[in-house]
């Protein structure tokens, strides 16, 4: 979710989802919400349309969904997407699945741990980073890999808001770095040794 505005407003409908969703085991109830944009939405374009969108009422999406959720879904999720309904909040569902999947793994004592490389990781690496990180994290990671090709090689770490670059890009911007502060103080003393005293 791009839109910093909605993704806070998303959060705020997670916490209530999950909080709601003890009720009913958080287990279940993510399932449930998953389920229904993976297999019910996407599967349905025009329904999601109809959802989403703001050429309908209140009224009347709180309508759609009583004649087709409710009976089928459980009364705790019917009664969810009733509330986004009235809220005019909808089409925040996407961004409430990923936030509530989120703040469940964290409860869970787990996170996600985004992996970036300049080329796919084979199985067997990505068992290595995953248990290099695993003992040296207080939570269970969970890898989130992406391919990278401007990285050129090495690999790029996140975890929450902290980044660990080992990239070749970024090691070859650092020199170059170097080599210009050298090259920099090297001119510097040069003109230090070779400058004539004042006055001669």
């Amino acid at each position: 979710m791009e839109d910093p505005g909605a993704q806070a407003i998303a959060r705020v409908y997670a916490d209530a989802f999950l909080q709601a969703g003890c009720t009913v085991g958080l287990d279940k109830a993510l399932e449930e919400l998953s389920s229904f944009l993976d297999d019910v939405l996407a599967s349905k374009p025009q329904f999601e349309e109809l959802l989403y969108s703001g050429l309908l009422g209140r009224d009347e999406k709180v309508g759609i969904i009583d004649r087709v959720v409710a009976g089928r879904g459980s009364e705790f999720f019917t009664n969810f997407l009733r509330v986004l309904a009235r809220h005019d909040r909808l089409n925040l569902l996407p961004g409430i699945l990923h936030e509530s999947r989120l703040k469940f793994e964290a409860l869970s004592g787990r996170q996600r741990v985004r992996v970036t490389s300049a080329l796919p990781l084979s199985a067997q690496l990505q068992s290595r980073i995953l248990k290099q990180l695993d003992a040296l994290l207080p939570f269970e990671p969970i890898l989130e890999i992406v391919v990278d090709p401007s990285l050129i090689g090495g690999i790029v770490i996140r975890i929450g808001d902290r980044v660990y670059d080992s990239s070749l890009k970024v090691r070859m911007k650092q020199l170059r770095g170097r080599l210009r502060q050298r090259s920099l103080h090297e001119i510097q003393s040069g003109r230090n040794r070779f400058s004539s005293p004042e006055g001669n």
